[in-house]
């Protein structure tokens, strides 16, 4: 992906336009910012045998589960920094193996637990007994205190493999379900009604739960199409976190730009919501990645129209972002005269979304002090939140 030309102020990045490339653009650079600080790892801990091949590297890091490794780095020290890095190095010679984009042989000592390849759709364990990883065209050879193990990555999702499980599922095109999770910081939860994002199907089956992902896809594809056409853009990976009647729990994280978290709940339409927002999120996040968008974003705090706690305008631009879109299908279901609209408490829902969305926006319009960048998201919502003033 690009970055030979500067960041124009992005002007349809809450609800884009048709044929819009708006968050192309911003993913593009996102992915652009890991690429280099993947590159500088991966080549110091490979002794340059990865690096040179920017495409094939560009492609591993645009993975979720490979670009949050990079992202989680940052800052780090110590045994935890050792870890992630591990683990970045393992996985980029997967990618580079599976792909046949090796130079020659790579042989790592330094080993993670696990892999996982939303790509290859696997989850691969470590033996505790590995001694070291070699990394070839098509082929990982596991060296053993037992003896050498074999994996044949052209067959990899085929064949059976010992440690090697299925852990993606599509839902369309490359958009998953993921039953695995290396996001390292998974457990740490701002939200103050939750504990984590601990990987949890709930108690129901990977085939309950993609079935209810595929229906409330189903209804974005058709009801926001340039919005779907993003998410195919980003390639999201969803994950399970518990299966509720009564409520609802998602969340998403600047580190896991392609990652959704959320719950299973017995209404599409809570699914929908879900899934637009936290892409939302996604979109948003990567924005911040490579701008700081607000200069005042994280003081003082104001008080938020959709949580218990005072939040920085970081927080509250986050909601009215992904609120807006959300307002939008509600809106476009109606038009359609879909079943659903039919329900009194489908349009009691609208008219919610509608006030939380003047709500946060007048929060956003009265204090925000843009970044020329952030000057293009705020003059967006500006006009978002003027075209729903009548629905108010």
């Amino acid at each position: 992906m690009s970055q030979r030309r500067a960041l124009a102020p992005p002007r349809d990045l809450t609800i884009p336009d048709d044929g819009s490339k708006t968050a192309y653009d911003v993913l593009s650079r996102a992915i652009g910012r890991a690429l280099n600080e993947a590159t500088t790892i991966v080549q110091a801990r490979s002794r340059g045998a990865i690096g040179g091949d920017t495409g094939a590297l560009a492609s591993a890091v645009r993975r979720p589960e490979i670009g949050v490794l990079v992202r989680a780095l940052r800052g780090k020290k110590g045994a935890d920094a050792q870890a992630i890095a591990a683990e970045l190095v393992a996985s980029v010679c997967f990618e580079h193996a599976r792909a046949h984009a090796l130079p020659r042989p790579i042989r790592i000592a330094r080993l993670p637990k696990r892999i996982l390849s939303s790509a290859a759709r696997v989850a691969i364990d470590v033996p505790a007994d590995a001694r070291a990883m070699t990394f070839s065209a098509g082929r990982v050879v596991i060296d053993r205190a037992s003896g050498a193990t074999t994996i044949d990555l052209d067959t990899i999702a085929t064949s059976a493999h010992p440690g090697v499980r299925v852990a993606y599922h599509q839902l369309d095109g490359e958009i998953v379900f993921a039953t695995e999770d290396n996001n390292p910081l998974a457990m740490l939860e701002a939200h103050p009604d939750k504990e984590g994002n601990a990987v949890d199907l709930g108690g129901e089956s990977v085939e309950r739960w993609t079935s209810a992902l595929k229906a409330a896809l189903a209804i974005i594809a058709t009801h926001a199409p340039a919005l779907y056409a993003e998410m195919a853009l980003y390639r999201p990976q969803m994950i399970p976190v518990g299966a509720y009647a009564e409520r609802h729990l998602s969340a998403s994280y600047q580190e896991a730009i392609g990652t959704i978290y959320l719950s299973l709940h017995p209404s599409v339409m809570t699914m929908v919501e879900a899934i637009l927002h936290e892409f939302s999120h996604n979109k948003l996040n990567a924005l911040f990645e490579v701008d700081g968008v607000i200069e005042n974003a994280f003081s003082p705090l104001y008080s938020s129209p959709v949580r218990p706690d005072p939040r920085p305008l970081h927080g509250v631009l986050l909601a009215v972002h992904a609120f807006l879109p959300v307002a939008r299908i509600y809106e476009k279901m109606i038009d359609a005269r879909h079943p659903l609209a039919d329900q009194t408490s489908f349009r009691a829902r609208f008219a919610e979304i509608v006030r939380i969305n003047r709500e946060g926006a007048s929060t956003i319009l009265a204090h925000a002090r843009p970044t020329s960048i952030g000057r293009g998201l705020v003059d967006e919502i500006a006009r978002w939140d003027e075209y729903y003033r009548p629905f108010a």
